[in-house]
């Protein structure tokens, strides 16, 4: 199997795809309030679109597709799109991020599609507190939807918590102990500057450690081997605890120098970092007629293009123009 490797000796064989900008929440760090300008329907890649950039990146080396979105699982005909990327000789680890909202219905389907992994995005626990930073969501929708998940067959469950001073820090604690009598994994992801026009502030960051220093209040943080399927997220387990613990420490501590990670924006933009406007366009190319090739040549173009580093912490940083609904997570 050949390897993508970049000018700074990265081995990137991980290619998240959005599949639309769309999306049944508007959830505080990811768009502004009034929600966004959505893409036209012409200018979401088609599913064969989709699917030829997935065959020919495969063949180049990715190994690894997450499907992101916006909300993936409002987007019709996900699932068998889904079942055709598991046919992909070469991709060995489908997964998908969603809010949860939908799978209720959609959990079966998804398992049967070939999907084993689930990353559900899930900010609070109080009821109220989630209307307030989804502006309108259900909490019961997304708890029946994580039941549904494990009934479904899907294990560990993993809970993507973006984790926000005065916002929900307080509840670090609480959904730690989740994972003593559940197999459920907690990542607990660091408040990060994206999107231009949504809410942010530094005010509002909290740091993994402190985050840890509250949790080791339940015992001990027992640090755990680094898993590949955990990808950035470091892990630890309560003692006794069935589930995990994981710190995605995107700002505090970043991990740049192993980001093994591109991105194909719902809109056919081939972006090398979240936190970065530089991206190559395969749109044209895809209805120009263009050549496996041309599109491998393409591809190789944007890893050799990939910087080496976020600039967050540098002056001179201008937030994404993009929100994070329009990137992909």
């Amino acid at each position: 199997m050949p390897k993508l490797i970049d000018t700074y000796n990265r081995h990137i064989n991980y290619l998240r795809i959005s599949v639309t900008d769309r999306c049944n929440l508007r959830c505080i760090y990811c768009m502004p309030k009034e929600g966004v300008s959505l893409i036209g329907h012409d200018e979401i890649l088609r599913y064969e679109e989709i699917l030829r950039v997935a065959r020919i990146a495969a063949q180049k080396g990715i190994t690894k597709i997450r499907i992101t979105g916006g909300e993936p699982l409002v987007r019709k005909g996900i699932i068998d799109c889904i079942a055709e990327l598991n046919q992909i000789p070469g991709i060995a680890d489908l997964s998908i991020t969603t809010n949860g909202v939908l799978l209720e219905a959609c959990a079966q389907p998804l398992y049967r599609s070939g999907i084993r992994r689930i990353n559900i995005s899930l900010d609070t626990l109080d009821p109220e507190k989630y209307r307030k930073i989804t502006r309108g969501g259900d909490i019961n929708a997304v708890l029946t939807g994580i039941r549904k998940a494990r009934e479904a067959g899907f294990a560990p469950i993993k809970i993507n918590v973006v984790a926000m001073r005065n916002v929900n820090d307080d509840e670090a604690v609480d959904f730690a102990r989740l994972t003593m009598d559940r197999p459920v994994h907690i990542r607990f992801i660091e408040f990060m500057p994206v999107a231009g026009q949504t809410v942010w502030e530094e005010a509002q960051f909290i740091s993994s450690q402190e985050l840890q220093d509250r949790i080791s209040t339940l015992g001990p943080l027992i640090p755990l081997d680094a898993d590949e399927k955990a990808g950035p997220a470091k892990m630890f387990q309560l003692q006794g605890a069935q589930g995990k613990l994981g710190f995605i420490t995107a700002l505090s501590s970043h991990f740049c120098a192993s980001c093994n990670r591109l991105r194909l924006t719902a809109d056919g933009k081939l972006r090398t970092c979240l936190f970065s406007d530089d991206e190559i366009d395969l749109k044209p190319l895809l209805r120009g007629g263009c050549t496996d090739a041309e599109l491998s040549d393409v591809i190789e173009q944007a890893i050799r293009s990939k910087p080496q580093r976020h600039e967050i912490h540098e002056a001179s940083y201008k937030k994404c123009s993009r929100t994070m609904s329009a990137i992909g997570g």
